[in-house]
């Protein structure tokens, strides 16, 4: 065997060490590009080559991959693909199992790869096969610009390098596929604990502020953000309604209530798309910043909207924003499209259960408001009167009752609004729904505010559980406001806004009630020189104004007297278990010239009185006074509070006097005083007491 010169020695054992630094190397290397890049590192020093590329074969599709390429700034080829039988010198070795030298020297077309690589100067180029003893991994490839670089030896140790690079590549790909398996196994476990997070939201979080950062929380297990936005769609606008924002630092949860235009906004478009749709930076400055106030004050680079839609209804759209500029990729925007419709059950579900408690809570207040009407023993029955002057404000009632217009009773006290206003109300199509009365005159600011539009809990000291107000309790009814005159500047605009907008925040919340209530209004001062004053605000004042009623004063209905007379004592007689079936001539012409300055109000005083007074069929009336002070129309000396008082008191104390001189001084019994009277012992003897009148010994 002759001997091998010095240099080829030198050149063999460098090769041979280099061989077991590369199985040493490579065998620690995970991943393939790893592998490939060590290879390089190790070969230059004993192979000459200016590129070195790794052909991955793939079993499944029967194609060959161009998986890396050494140097990094070694130029790719147009093509990453091709099929092992297009008769490319990879698939070639592939088959044939034999590591082949290829020189290029001619400029004729020999194939996608070889073309390329002679395009870029390259002059001969050398493919192995990658095998082991289980499959065959692929093809190693290196080329070089010098010719005739490859000879046998050189061929011969990369063959070596080749069956190590074989196995290294088998278990780096082995490596890389269980990475990739872990990898899906544990997106695909997070995929399965949202969708059973968000599954437990669908039975357990009805609770609608509670519900967006919950879903937030389970949403970023899977997709990074920092931001979270619930918009709903409003049927009555037509329009998206921003009603909840959470942050995920220190700002939290917060409750904009801003509109959106379906047209000029993100989640409009989303809305309309019925698709998830992604918008970067570029395509929010696009958009109205009245549409996107709370994203681009945040800084938000990328947003991710989704309709929420069900069986029912289309409710509205989450979206998901992010800081980074290129966020929500397109395998997360489909796990979000995907559980999209399970969080829109979810919304629903709590915006029904919100709904649902608003109708109890609602219903509760209306029974306990109806207890208390029925327990103030109203005391209405049909309107009674048949002079010109009521007849002119019965056809007012007539003509604006089918409408929905704000309606304002002017009057003085006791010339019986309500009773009108009820009317009005059984007359219009709103008449199945709830009449609800409140006197602004009757509460304190503090508390006529939380009465009128309810309050939240904790909103004042006190404020154990939130409660509904009387605007609620009126929803798709009657408010009836009585002195509306009394309402304290500061509350004047909150009921111009529900006039107006039919939009109120309740004490204590920063969350939009709608309501659709009719307003009736009530008042018995001169609100336009209140406006003048500037106790009132003049635009409150006209929308009060659309269709005012003047009520007459009773002095201008005397016509009308008798028949109020005849009612009331059939009401109270009845009441009291008496019979009463006379009413003498010259009371009842009193009684129709007195001024009546208290109005219907007061002549229904005065008939209960005369009746617990009248111990027998006929009614005695204190005709005394009224005589003595009779009301002309140019204008008399009313009676005083005082005067009236003492009148009563002085018939009252005489009535029982008579009685107790007709039943010889007895109290109790059938033929007692008492009885006489129509009044229980304890009440005949608690008189006695208040107008200093001792039993006489009769």
């Amino acid at each position: 065997m002759p001997d091998l010169s010095r240099p080829a020695k030198e050149q063999a054992l460098l090769r041979y060490d280099a061989l077991a630094r590369v199985s040493t190397v490579i065998a620690s290397q995970h991943s393939v590009a790893d592998l490939l890049e060590v290879l390089c590192d190790q070969l230059h020093a004993v192979v000459p080559f200016d590129y070195l590329a790794l052909v991955l074969h793939d079993p499944q599709k029967d194609v060959l991959r161009l998986a890396v390429l050494e140097p990094a700034d070694a130029p790719r080829p147009p093509f990453t693909e091709m099929p092992v039988d297009s008769g490319g010198p990879a698939g070639q070795v592939l088959l044939s199992q034999k590591a082949t030298v290829i020189q290029i020297t001619s400029d004729e077309p020999r194939g996608p790869a070889l073309d390329f690589i002679r395009q870029h100067g390259w002059k001969v180029t050398c493919w192995l096969p990658l095998t082991t003893a289980h499959r065959r991994v692929g093809v190693l490839t290196f080329g070089s610009s010098e010719a005739d670089t490859y000879g046998d030896e050189i061929v011969a140790f990369m063959q070596q390098v080749a069956s190590h690079v074989a196995v290294a590549v088998d278990n780096a790909i082995n490596y890389d596929n269980a990475q990739a398996y872990q990898r899906e196994l544990s997106e695909e476990r997070d995929r399965l604990r949202l969708l059973l997070d968000v599954n437990n939201l669908l039975v357990s979080q009805l609770d609608y502020r509670a519900l967006l950062p919950a879903i937030s929380n389970a949403l970023r297990h899977v997709v990074r953000f920092e931001y979270a936005s619930l918009a709903l769609y409003d049927n009555d606008t037509g329009q998206l309604r921003l009603r909840a924002v959470t942050y995920h630092d220190e700002r939290g949860v917060l409750e904009p209530n801003i509109p959106l235009s379906l047209e000029g906004s993100p989640g409009g478009v989303a809305f309309h798309a019925g698709a998830a749709c992604v918008f970067r930076a570029a395509d929010l400055e696009k958009f109205p910043k009245e549409d996107t106030p709370t994203l681009l004050a945040a800084g938000l680079q990328s947003i991710c909207c989704l309709p929420l839609v069900t069986r029912r209804a289309r409710l509205g759209v989450l979206g998901v924003a992010s800081t980074t500029p290129d966020a929500f990729s397109t395998d997360e925007v489909t796990l979000l499209d995907k559980v999209s419709a399970q969080i829109a059950i979810a919304v629903e579900n709590a915006l029904a259960y919100r709904e649902v408690t608003g109708r109890n809570d609602m219903l509760v207040e209306e029974k306990l408001y109806l207890e208390d009407e029925i327990r103030l023993q109203q005391k209405f029955g049909d309107i009674i009167g048949r002079s010109e002057a009521h007849k002119r404000v019965l056809k007012e009632i007539e003509t604006v009752a089918p409408t929905d217009a704000t309606v304002l009773l002017l009057g003085e006290t006791g010339t019986g609004k309500e009773l009108l206003a009820r009317s009005i109300h059984a007359l219009s199509p709103r008449r199945n729904h709830t009449f609800v009365r409140m006197s602004a005159a009757a509460l304190p600011t503090g508390l006529l505010e939380s009465e009128l539009f309810g309050y939240e809990k904790g909103a004042f000291t006190g404020a154990s559980s939130s409660r509904i107000g009387r605007l609620e309790l009126a929803h798709r009814g009657t408010l009836f406001l009585d002195e509306v005159g009394d309402i304290p500047l500061e509350l004047q605009p909150k009921l111009l806004r529900v006039l107006q907008e039919r939009e109120f925040e309740r004490l204590g919340s920063t969350r939009t009630e709608r309501v659709d209530v009719r307003l009736i209004a009530a008042t018995n001062r001169d609100l336009e020189g209140d406006v003048e004053k500037g106790t009132f605000r003049s635009d409150l004042f006209y929308r009060l104004n659309v269709f005012p009623v003047h009520i007459p004063p009773l002095r201008d209905r005397a016509a009308d007297v008798p028949l109020l007379v005849r009612y009331f004592v059939k009401k109270y007689a009845n009441r009291m278990g008496r019979r009463l079936t006379t009413v003498p001539t010259d009371a009842m012409r009193a009684l129709q010239d007195w001024s009546w300055p208290g109005n219907i109000r007061e002549l229904e005083n005065v008939i209960e009185r005369a009746i617990i007074l009248s111990p027998g069929p006929v009614l005695q009336v204190p005709i005394g006074d009224l005589k003595t002070r009779k009301h002309s129309p140019a204008g008399g000396t009313r009676p005083t509070a005082s005067t009236g008082m003492s009148t009563m008191r002085e018939a009252e104390r005489s009535a029982i006097l008579q009685a107790l001189k007709e039943s010889n001084g007895r109290v109790a019994g059938e033929s007692g005083a008492a009885a006489r009277l129509g009044l229980k012992r304890t009440t005949l003897q608690s008189k006695m007491r208040k107008l200093g009148i001792k039993r006489p010994p009769y």
